[in-house]
């Protein structure tokens, strides 16, 4: 629906066919001599009061808001205490006097939902009667009437409203049934009990009866409110990041999640900002003044988002994301680097010792604009933009480009000299894990070429190769270097090597692309692995790819805790475990580019 009212013909149509139909149904059912006793028209009078209330007063039910509309309780137990003519009445009646107090409301909206109740209303009472039941009385044996009078109501009710989202949206109608029918099911339960209540009550005490429901109803009302808001409060500060008062890391993730499955045919951009040279600032004026930084850019992203429909988040440390529904990567383009001059252009105290001499920041973005995205690519994407903006100075803003063979290539050779250097620590305390190292490193060069691989995921494959069991530095020298088979609690020091070093690569926030290779690359596809006994594609692509080429190293080479398998041996191994402890996808190419290296070898040997 947009702020209009117009929706597209299909809806319009629809609209007008269900109200034509609706209303015809209530004018052949309904009483319209309004020929009722002085008793029933006290009744129907009480009944559409309470009514009103009920519409004014919901229960809110969080997480979500959804209200549980008591409105219901009465169509059902009018429908089984004085049947169709008299709820059709109190329909009418309510609808009246909603419309005459909701002005701002379109006409055509209360129209609507008077059809739409009254299609409801007359085809739960027919089941009703249909089924067996009887007007007058509450009796159990009359259980399966109201009960399928009830679902037929909530049926109708998901099907009158999950057509017209359908037809204003580009949600499979399969899928808006099922979130309807899920939120709604207990609901309805809830309220057939409560209906159930509320016509005994009115067999036998009817002023009282409506008196005690309308009084429980305003109770639960007020009750669920201060509950919702409450539980409102918690989620707010659950979500938001202390600091800056804007959404925090986790929240962002999970909106993030929910937008690209929900809009992944929609165009879309994200954008990750890094405030330059903050430590600098941190370290000049002490963390006080350094927060005070990171609250006034704060509000300054937050004004310059907020007349889009733009979700924002403080991702971490002097980091920020910006998720940018329908626009295109130009226009994000623009936007952000708009934003960024006026950030240069806003002084903050103590700006003027920075490099730039003003408040700057280094952006980058990624635009989707409809092919289907894993969010953890997309975030590593413009996290790759926003380092190249850092790269060409700082102050800057880059739109990612996965043809842009600068952006690849950018600093590439530096990165891997500063691995080895770390790797070369190995010599001095553990010669195996040091050849081990580069000969993974050499395999996994190899085999990004076998599986032409995006360059992308080729460097951070090799680069991951080299530094994965960086983490083995922890361990002490006496375990590490032990002959024969560890004990198990020596094993499970071993194992934390991953989580060591995952520890190590964090610190250095440039490398945080390698992080789950690091962590991840001894996690086995049937979910046997460690740390965490990821299953399959739970476990990223490139730490399943590592596994393989980690795996058949260790096999085949002699090491202090393992026994060594000829390479046909690990061959074989690598055959049998595919599918268990390796994903069967990317064994065979790696045992053929294992077999031509062979033949390689034997053939120079022999000239």
């Amino acid at each position: 629906m947009n702020n209009h009212g117009v929706f597209n013909k299909k809806a319009n149509l629809y609209i007008l066919i269900l109200s034509v139909l609706g209303c015809g149904l209530f004018i052949l059912f309904g009483d319209l001599t309004f020929s009722y006793t002085s008793i029933e028209w006290t009744l129907i009078i009480s009944l559409v009061v309470v009514n009103v209330l009920c519409k004014h007063f919901t229960i809110l039910i969080p997480p979500k808001g959804n209200s549980l509309g008591m409105d219901t309780t009465i169509y059902l137990a009018s429908i089984f205490i004085f049947g169709l003519e008299i709820t059709l009445m109190i329909l009418l009646g309510s609808i009246a006097i909603v419309a005459l107090y909701r002005v701002t409301t379109a006409w055509w909206k209360h129209l609507f939902n008077f059809a739409s109740y009254s299609i409801m209303i007359i085809c739960s009472y027919f089941t009703y009667t249909l089924l067996g039941g009887e007007t007058g009385l509450i009796s159990f044996s009359y259980m399966h009437s109201y009960f399928f009078s009830m679902i037929v109501y909530m049926l109708l009710n998901i099907m009158t409203i999950g057509v017209f989202f359908w037809l204003i949206s580009n949600e499979p109608l399969l899928i808006i049934f099922k979130t309807f029918l899920s939120e709604a099911i207990f609901s309805y339960l809830s309220i057939l009990v409560l209906a159930l209540i509320l016509g005994i009550l009115l067999i036998h005490q009817p002023v009282i009866g409506i008196l005690l429901f309308t009084t429980v109803i305003l109770m639960l009302s007020l009750a669920f409110k201060q509950h919702f808001n409450l539980y409102e409060q918690a989620s707010k500060k659950a979500n938001r990041d202390d600091l800056t008062g804007l959404y925090n890391h986790g929240y962002f993730k999970e909106v993030f999640i929910d937008f690209v499955k929900m809009k992944n045919s929609q165009p879309f951009s994200l954008a990750v900002i890094d405030i330059d040279d903050f430590k600098k600032y941190n370290d000049y004026f002490g963390h006080l003044q350094g927060d005070d930084l990171l609250k006034f850019f704060g509000s300054l992203l937050k004004e310059g988002c907020r007349p889009y429909n733009y979700t924002y988040a403080r991702y971490g440390g002097e980091e920020f994301v910006i998720l940018m529904p329908d626009t295109l990567g130009k226009q994000a383009y623009e936007f952000l680097n708009g934003l960024r001059k006026k950030m240069n252009d806003t002084y903050f105290k103590g700006v003027e010792i920075l490099p730039q001499g003003c408040l700057s920041f280094s952006g980058g973005i990624v635009s989707h604009e409809g092919s289907v995205y894993n969010t953890s690519e997309l975030l590593d994407q413009a996290d790759q933009a926003m380092y190249y903006a850092k790269a060409q100075g700082k102050n800057n803003v880059h739109l990612y480009d996965e043809e842009d063979v600068v952006q690849k290539n950018l600093d590439e050779e530096k990165e891997i000299e500063l691995l080895e250097q770390q790797v070369r620590i190995f010599l001095s305390k553990d010669v195996y894990t040091y050849k081990h190292s580069k000969r993974v490193f050499k395999y996994a060069v190899n085999f990004a070429k076998k599986l032409k691989l995006h360059e992308h995921e080729s460097k951070v494959l090799i680069m991951g190769a080299l530094i994965h069991d960086i983490g083995k530095l922890e361990i002490p020298r006496d375990i590490i270097n032990k002959k024969g088979k560890l004990e198990p609690h020596e094993w499970e020091m071993m194992k934390k090597h991953v989580t060591w070093g995952k520890e190590i690569v964090s610190t250095n926030k440039e490398l945080a692309h390698l992080l789950p290779l690091v962590e991840l690359h001894h996690e086995r596809y049937d979910g046997k692995g460690y740390p965490h006994g990821l299953k399959g594609e739970e476990i990223p692509k490139l730490a399943r790819i590592l596994c393989i080429i980690d795996s058949f190293d260790a096999m085949t080479t002699e090491r202090p805790y393992q026994a060594t398998k000829t390479f046909e041996e690990a061959i074989e191994e690598l055959r049998r475990c595919a599918g268990h402890q390796f994903d069967a996808k990317y064994v065979p190419a790696f045992i053929e580019m294992i077999e031509e290296s062979i033949y390689f070898e034997a053939a120079a040997t022999n000239e």
